[in-house]
């Protein structure tokens, strides 16, 4: 069996990583494996693990589902960064530096270059983030003379800005101003006044080195790691114009550069701000009151401990994830969730119980640090440190996001590897043109350099990387997290999607409908016997019987259930006053025991066809009867399917573990093309497989926990009411935060408009470049070029900002 790791562990680019290594050791341990190895280059185009096993003592799926299970718990303690360093790196002894530098940083397990310039980072997510990592590695250098070196290049060409000066932030923009007023005044001087030609080029010379100032700094850095970017080819071109008597275009080059310059990294700060805003949102400190002395003192947030008790005054930012312990309120949960509404909260009735069992914690009561309290006054107990906080993950997960390459972007980065030499031949082609047509050498060299600034990539390099940031940023304020490039850009061309039912579809929130005791059995013994063995289990159905079932049953005492265990798919087997009992689906008693009684029977049968979800209960050889349960359609669910149908899905499906006439009713009234019912998780994984051999890009929408496998089968996984759920952050590609199903045609319509603003960006910048080469050689002046190839880099970072004001029109 072949297993392909792109699948299992998309952080990993390697087949070297240690990832791929633990995941062998892990597969090799598997009873009925006899190797788990990684295949070399030669046999597949892309890094895959062969595994041999024996047929008789396990199968092919299960191994499958092993897999993504042993690769999923990886990917939660191990992260993965990769990113062009190539000014901390510019050479052999700079490479070793940076290693050095990566490797004594706590939490980091191994740091390589995986080529000549991208340096590989594997650590540990307990110990240290990626966002941590990142601001370690790039944070600035002081040489000798003790000046920070003040650069961070992710691309070829920076995209960051943020030059300091008399005028903070904005000096760069001002010195290109003076140098616009200055070029102004010269040529005002030079075309209606008759101002002594000294006077003239000391106004050019003086706007010549406002436009120079910013962008010589820019060069300097660059040559220092031995690099020649489009900030050294303006100076040159900018010079050689000098040189050949073309002061003026010589400076009105440089303005125009230095605000483009300026411009560009306005607006890409604009969208970086966009995203760190979110880290702001949890307040410092918190008032935590004294369980021995009764006092409210105020702490630091990250001295917060779990079962600290925290006070919430009225209208200010909670401090932490909890659950409510005192008081009532309602909560803005916008920044976490992206719920437009404010939530109602309420304290848990069983303070012990929630501590004990924070996942089980109602939404009522559960709250999240960074949102927003109301009029009442809380007290919540702390569940998540600091650290650790939903808010804090979903800034960790963003800031991860920004690192990874898109599809697209990748493309661009090998295109502009073969485009930049190329661009570079020709150019020293153009300085003996001489030969071939009478000019004089001069205008060769003018020519070339004009052919230089054209030529330059730097609206290509930024075309995909503003229009991810963007859509990345809007999406987190939104409530949906979008793990990066290739997620958005996939998430974006999907055509099928296929949904789990319970909690997806459904409101996740069954309730027993009917209680039919069989023969002889009353219904306190029926219900108070399905309780006791439901009461371990935290699938939505188990804790839709012991809710009702107790609110039914009063004072009637509930036997203690042992030997609790779970049978996946078909329901609970346990031990009641020393009696084998069980309580699920028909499969879960087709192997043993006696028959379903035929008036049952039929009783099972007529419910189900009302759509109903029934529950089966013996105990021994007796049959008790049936508990039937009914999980309500979402409100919006019809009309959420109906809008994805008009942003081009040519198919859904609705997979589920219920019965096919349940899963049929359910399907029909959210209008729902197919449904299947009567699955296990393995059934639903070949489900998807099936659906993508039709279907080129598949989405699977499910819970993040039983539906991982299918999730990682799809082209896509999408986790359903993410906030609090550490395997739904870690597991899914998109994860939506709120319980909202509204939030997916959403997360689709951005991905969409994403996907054909990098595709306008791209056509753009390379349309302009296929312009502007062929018009420089046929006599294009640098003046001219050099403001359509700068316009061009503002207008795409401009049009990718559009994705900060995205809404959904529906």
């Amino acid at each position: 069996m072949v297993l392909d790791l792109v699948d299992l562990l998309p952080e990993v680019s390697e087949g070297e990583d240690r990832c791929v290594g633990r995941l062998s050791r892990d597969l090799a341990a598997i009873t009925g494996v006899e190797d788990a190895h990684l295949l070399d280059a030669a046999e597949a185009e892309r890094s895959r693990l062969c595994v041999h096993y024996d047929p008789d003592q396990t199968g092919d799926q299960d191994l499958r589902q092993r897999a993504r299970h042993a690769a999923g718990e990886l990917s939660a303690r191990y992260g993965h960064l990769r990113w062009q360093a190539d000014e901390l790196a510019a050479d052999a002894e700079g490479r070793a530096a940076l290693l050095d530098r990566a490797r004594s940083i706590e939490g980091v397990v191994e740091a390589s270059f995986a080529d000549t310039n991208a340096l590989q980072v594997e650590f540990e997510r307990r110990r240290v983030t990626a966002e941590k990592l990142t601001e370690l590695l790039t944070a600035p250098v002081r040489d000798e003379s003790g000046a920070d070196d003040g650069h961070s290049h992710e691309h070829g060409h920076s995209h960051e800005h943020g030059h300091g000066g008399i005028f903070g932030e904005r000096s760069e923009l001002v010195f290109a101003a003076l140098s616009g007023l200055l070029l102004f005044v010269g040529w005002t001087m030079a075309t209606f006044l008759d101002t002594p030609r000294l006077v003239e080029l000391a106004t050019y010379s003086a706007a010549f080195f406002f436009g120079a100032y910013y962008t010589t700094q820019e060069a300097y850095q660059n040559i220092r790691a031995k690099r020649f970017e489009i900030d050294f080819l303006m100076l040159v071109a900018a010079a050689g114009a000098a040189a050949l008597g073309e002061v003026a275009e010589g400076a009105l080059l440089l303005f125009l550069f230095s605000v483009g310059h300026a411009l560009e990294g306005y607006a890409m700060g604009r969208a970086r701000r966009a995203i760190e805003a979110l880290a702001e949102l949890a307040p410092k400190t918190a008032l935590v009151r004294r369980a021995d002395t009764g006092e409210t003192v105020e702490v630091p947030v990250e001295q917060l401990r779990l079962g600290d008790v925290v006070v919430v005054r009225p209208n200010i930012r909670l401090a932490a994830d909890g659950f409510v312990v005192a008081g009532t309120s309602s909560i803005d949960q916008a920044p976490v969730t992206g719920e437009s509404v404010p939530v109602d909260k309420s304290p848990v009735p069983d303070v012990a119980a929630a501590a004990a069992a924070p996942d089980q914690i109602g939404a009522s009561s559960r709250v999240f640090a960074g949102t927003i309290n109301g009029a009442g006054a809380i007290e919540i107990q702390v569940t998540r440190l600091a650290s650790d906080s939903t808010m804090a993950r979903v800034v960790r997960l963003v800031a991860e996001a920004q690192t990874k390459t898109s599809p697209t972007q990748r493309f661009t980065d090998k295109f502009q590897r073969i485009f930049v030499p190329a661009v570079l031949t020709l150019v020293v082609v153009l300085l003996f043109a001489g030969l071939v047509i009478d000019e004089p050498f001069s205008a060769s060299v003018y020519r070339a350099l004009a052919v230089l600034v054209a030529a330059s990539p730097c609206a290509l390099a930024i075309a995909t990387p503003s229009a991810v940031l963007s859509a990345v940023a809007r999406a987190a304020r939104a409530g949906v997290l979008v793990k990066g490039g290739a997620p958005l850009e996939e998430l974006g061309r999907i055509n099928a999607i296929a949904f789990d039912k319970t909690g997806t579809l459904t409101e996740g929130l069954p309730r027993i409908a009917d209680v039919i005791p069989a023969e002889g059995v009353d219904e306190a013994e029926l219900l108070a016997i399905a309780v006791s063995v439901e009461e371990q289990s935290d699938h939505p159905l188990a804790r839709a019987i012991v809710r009702d079932g107790r609110e039914r049953l009063g004072d009637t005492p509930v036997p203690r259930a042992q030997n609790v265990r779970s049978v996946t798919g078909r329901g609970v087997l346990a031990t009641v006053n020393g009696i084998a009992t069980g309580v699920g689906r028909r499969e879960l008693f087709a192997d043993d025991g006696p028959v379903l009684p035929e008036a049952l029977d039929r009783e099972v049968t007529r419910y189900e066809e009302q759509g109903r979800t029934t529950m089966l209960v013996r105990a021994g050889e007796r049959w008790l009867g049936v508990v039937g349960l009914m999980d309500l359609p979402r409100a919006e669910a019809a009309q959420v399917v109906e809008r994805l149908g008009r942003l081009g899905m040519t198919s859904t499906i609705m997979l589920s573990g219920d019965n096919q006439r349940v899963a049929d009713a359910v399907a029909a009234q959210v209008g729902i093309g197919q449904a299947r019912g009567g699955l296990m998780p393995e059934d639903k994984v070949t489900e998807v497989a099936r659906l993508r051999e039709t279907h080129t890009r598949v989405a699977m929408v499910g819970d993040g926990v039983n539906d991982a496998p299918a999730m990682a089968t799809a082209s896509i996984g999408i986790a359903m009411g993410a906030a609090g759920s550490d395997v739904a952050l870690e597991t899914a590609d998109v994860a939506l935060m709120a319980d909202d199903l509204k939030a997916l045609p959403f997360a689709v319509g951005l991905s969409r408009r994403a996907s054909r603003i990098i595709a306008q960006n791209l056509w753009a910048s390379l349309g302009i470049v296929a312009v502007l080469i062929p018009a420089t050689i046929l006599g294009l002046g640098i003046g001219p070029a050099v403001l359509i190839h700068e316009g061009s880099t503002v207008i795409v970072v401009a049009n990718a900002l559009r994705l900060l004001a995205y809404r959904d029109r529906s």
